[in-house]
């Protein structure tokens, strides 16, 4: 096929039948183009399509054919498509109680998307579709924790064993160069155009018994779904190391301490209740009883800032637990989705109490734990990475 023709191709399937395409579509297009209008139909009749000339959404709602629409979707697209579509299919046409039924969790693509979907279905599922949704659930975590696990605690460990600070370090990898250098400024030799250092900074090597306190608190209103995926799941690998202590509190307006569910990330994403309203200072309150070292514990506040309780003793709070020496971590979503909304006013006070507040994606929460373990100054951490 040549240019034209491709190009003429690609238009047709954009703009739907009533498009020309001289050429015509083959047989495996003719399919991709029946799938595509059954969810953005040009208003034919077959759905409450619009007659605007433009596609717009127009698949039915039954069942069985949704169920294989949803296996000709996979079979003609790759599974970013697939993944893009059903969540088109969600939001356009309110297909949410179809996936109560067990039939459907064996066709659609699992991704993190559905998984929020499925977990604000939680409460009305019927008993038969929760198993089925649990199963998709366990295959999207198992396979998140297969690509963050490692790097998590490889980082995450390295940044514990370095934390401690030691004038005898037994190696030379041990030695902190930055801090040794300024530590011994004023024995710079200028004839030698160097500096004999007289006292070493180096990384301790401590034991393996717990050295860090984590507290991840997570904000379940609707927005957040892919970042309680995310949260859950790192959680969970962050439990499962034993020199942290690691917490994870959920909440709306009310509050939830999974803690004890962290061994096995799904039931903490069944144990949340997704919408709802946004309560974040009742949940700072909570996770400050569990702080109980401050100069060794991290806390990090996973939420959109839409405060619906009592905003300056929120800050205040905060205030208070950077004070005493704890390391305040704040993201405003943890996942691939790009720039979230937020409550810019309340990001800004915290930025001027020295607690960026920020979108952080999955790929890079290992190294951002990493820094906040080590006491590194996450403003500066967030500049480095977005010059990157």
């Amino acid at each position: 096929m040549n240019t034209v023709d491709e190009r003429e191709r690609r238009w047709r399937l954009v703009l739907g039948r009533e498009a020309q395409c001289p050429s015509g579509l083959g047989t495996a297009d003719q399919g991709m183009d029946a799938a595509l209008e059954a969810l953005y139909n040009r208003g034919d009749g077959s759905g409450s399509g619009s007659s605007s000339g433009e596609r717009s959404a127009g698949l039915g709602g039954s069942a069985p054919r949704v169920a294989r629409w949803l296996g000709d979707i996979r079979e003609y697209f790759p599974s970013s498509v697939v993944q893009v579509m059903q969540k088109d299919a969600m939001d356009r046409l309110g297909l949410h109680q179809l996936l109560l039924e067990p039939e459907m969790m064996e066709a659609v693509e699992p991704d993190v998307h559905l998984v929020g979907t499925l977990l604000s279905l939680n409460r009305v599922m019927p008993e038969q579709a929760r198993e089925s949704a649990r199963a998709v659930v366990r295959r999207v975590v198992d396979d998140l924790e297969r690509r963050v696990a490692q790097k998590t605690r490889s980082l995450v460990q390295g940044a514990i064993d370095r934390s401690a600070r030691t004038h005898r370090p037994r190696r030379a990898a041990d030695i902190d160069w930055n801090a040794t250098i300024r530590r011994n400024l004023a024995h710079y030799l200028p004839e030698h155009g160097t500096i004999v250092p007289q006292t070493l900074v180096g990384y301790g090597r401590r034991s393996r018994g717990v050295q860090k306190d984590v507290v991840l608190a997570i904000d379940q209103s609707g927005s957040m779904a892919s970042s309680v995926v995310y949260a859950s799941v790192f959680g969970a690998v962050l439990a499962s190391m034993k020199t942290l202590r690691t917490s994870l509190v959920v909440f709306d307006t009310a509050v939830v301490d999974l803690t004890e569910q962290l061994t096995d990330p799904v039931e903490v994403l069944f144990g949340t209740q997704l919408g709802g309203g946004t309560h974040i200072n009742k949940a700072i309150a909570y996770c400050q009883e569990l702080i109980t070292k401050p100069d060794d514990s991290v806390f990090v506040l996973i939420s959109d800032l839409y405060e619906g309780g009592v905003r300056e003793e929120m800050l205040r709070r905060v205030a208070a637990m950077r004070a005493a020496g704890v390391q305040v971590v704040v993201l405003l979503a943890l996942s691939d989705e790009g720039s979230p909304s937020y409550d810019r006013q309340n990001a800004s006070a915290l930025a001027e109490m020295g607690v960026p507040a920020f979108a952080c994606t999955p790929d890079a929460f290992p190294e951002l734990m990493a820094a906040a373990i080590q006491g590194q100054s996450l403003t500066s951490w967030v500049e480095s990475h977005q010059d990157a």
